[in-house]
């Protein structure tokens, strides 16, 4: 349901539900997300290769179009790791306004997608999958923090170590405990720890500059030629879809927590809305955060108004407390990168192991796997889906077969059993036994289905070979389904060729 809505009627009093059903908790829980929206902005900023104010735009814009036009409210969007870490290669490679001109084409590609019913591809991606695109996610975003640990001083494993023990201890104190976000804890302890002290260490200010103002409109500075369509379409498709995917997944996650729907095909849209306007201020692509939309929910934040209030919060601190945003060790940032990786690994994934069967382990591990070797989250599902597809077939075409029963010498009735389509349709003519001497054969497949052309064209051989052999051939029990594709594709289409064959011999088959 998006802002634009009709105002009258049920649609109307929809969008105050969305808007206005609880809009103290709904403030407030923003502000939680704010909060601990600012460390994590800055980290993928610096995972992407670009300055830490290119992300801070991103989730400030991205977050306040989404509010508006997403499709799941109370789902929090902005800059996310899964992005960051596709745009890398693009940033060094090209620099910064080419990855303005990738976001914007993004934007672009998720709305046309969302108009294509690209949400409802969600229900082909299986567990085992997702399983696999979170701990994927996980391990890249662990493996983005090993060049911040390497050839530093002593000082910078304390911080981080330091950093880790203030994330994972300090919920444990009783009320302030849960109130405030430990990585945001993080942060102001180690900042302060840094600036008491005067430990020589990097910071976020030595990473680039940050904003001064609220962010202006800024076109990409690229020349719109197709050789700039060549290098920034394959960035764009991945960020596209992988953005859709990660969003998509966190939609799913956000509708158990909350038992409420959400408008997957609204939400592609919105998040292609939301990355055009991004792009056009100067921020990177962005998509649904699963850390964050739980933050959200958890801190009790149901409406759009909490990701609005989180978007609006964080560009108000960002502005107005930059020198303070600029003191940030980047060993804090490494030790709320960590948490992350951490939190966002299903460590269940890994004892499961031995009781799952082996092909949703294969499905789960090559997944981690190709998108741990190439970088890319699409690819990785896309392998995943595949392999849980050529499980699932093989795994069907176990439950087919043929019974046989001989009424008379010369009689013969064929009870198909199960599903019938290409991964079956050689196992189906196998069942069957066309060197007999019969004068009738009668084929039962009230208890099969058939489901595509390979399966029609299975039953066409079975048919004509029986009938080449001189016997009459009926099938009988198609359910609806498998009438309708086999009158269509089937062997009623053939008569005439067979009946150049055989002459005017009698042939039955069809539906009953």
């Amino acid at each position: 349901m998006s802002f634009f809505a009709n105002f009258n009627g049920p649609k109307a009093e929809q969008w105050r539900r969305e808007w206005f059903g609880q809009p103290k908790r709904d403030f407030l829980a923003g502000m939680v997300v704010a909060l601990a929206l600012i460390p994590e902005a800055i980290a993928f900023s610096i995972i992407a290769g670009v300055d830490p104010q290119v992300g801070l735009y991103a989730s400030f814009c991205i977050a306040v179009v989404i509010a508006f036009l997403g499709g799941r409210p109370g789902m929090i969007s902005a800059a996310t790791g899964a992005m960051a870490l596709l745009m890398v290669t693009l940033v060094r490679d090209h620099g910064l306004e080419y990855l303005f001109a990738a976001s914007l084409l993004t934007g672009i590609l998720q709305i046309g997608m969302g108009f294509i019913k690209f949400g409802n591809l969600m229900s082909f991606v299986s567990r085992s999958v997702v399983t696999g695109f979170v701990n994927a996610l996980a391990i890249l975003i662990f493996m983005a923090q090993l060049p911040e640990l390497q050839n530093v001083t002593w000082h910078v494993y304390a911080m981080t170590l330091a950093g880790l023990g203030i994330i994972y201890l300090f919920p444990l104190i009783p009320k302030i405990g849960q109130s405030i976000p430990s990585p945001l804890v993080c942060i102001l302890v180690l900042t302060g720890l840094t600036m008491l002290v005067g430990l020589d260490i990097r910071t976020v200010g030595d990473m680039g500059e940050l904003p001064t103002s609220i962010p202006g409109l800024h076109w990409p500075g690229v020349p719109f030629t197709f050789e700039t369509l060549q290098i920034i379409f394959p960035y764009a498709f991945g960020l596209a879809v992988v953005g859709l995917l990660e969003s998509m997944m966190t939609a799913t996650i956000v509708d158990d927590l909350t038992d409420t729907g959400s408008d997957k095909n609204q939400e592609c849209r919105g998040q292609g809305v939301a990355n055009i306007a991004s792009s056009l201020l100067g921020g990177m692509a962005g998509c649904a955060m699963i850390g964050q939309s739980v933050i959200n929910v958890k801190s009790g934040g149901r409406g759009r108004l909490s990701t609005l209030t989180a978007g609006l919060l964080l560009l108000v601190m960002v502005v107005f407390m930059r020198d303070w945003v600029a003191q940030i060790p980047m060993a804090a940032l490494v030790a709320v990168m960590i948490m992350v990786s951490i939190g966002t690994f299903d460590w269940r994934s890994i004892k499961n192991l031995q009781a799952y069967p082996l092909s949703t382990n294969i499905v789960m591990l090559s997944t981690v796997v190709v998108v741990v070797w190439t970088h890319n989250l699409a690819l990785g599902v896309g392998v995943g889906v595949l392999l849980a597809a050529l499980f699932f077939a093989n795994k069907i075409s176990h439950f087919m077969f043929v019974e046989v029963e001989k009424p008379s010498s010369a009689e013969r009735l064929y009870t198909v059993h199960g599903q019938v389509f290409f991964n079956t349709a050689d196992k189906l003519k196998a069942q069957f036994d066309f060197k007999e001497a019969l004068d009738r054969v009668v084929i039962d497949v009230h208890q099969a289905h058939f489901w595509d052309i390979s399966a029609v064209h299975a039953l066409d051989m079975v048919v004509l070979k029986f009938i080449r052999e001189g016997a009459e051939v009926e099938v009988v029990g198609l359910n609806q389904a498998s009438a309708t594709i086999v009158d269509r594709f089937g062997v009623h289409d053939k008569k005439e060729e067979i009946k150049k064959v055989l002459g005017e011999h009698s042939v039955v088959a069809g539906a009953e």
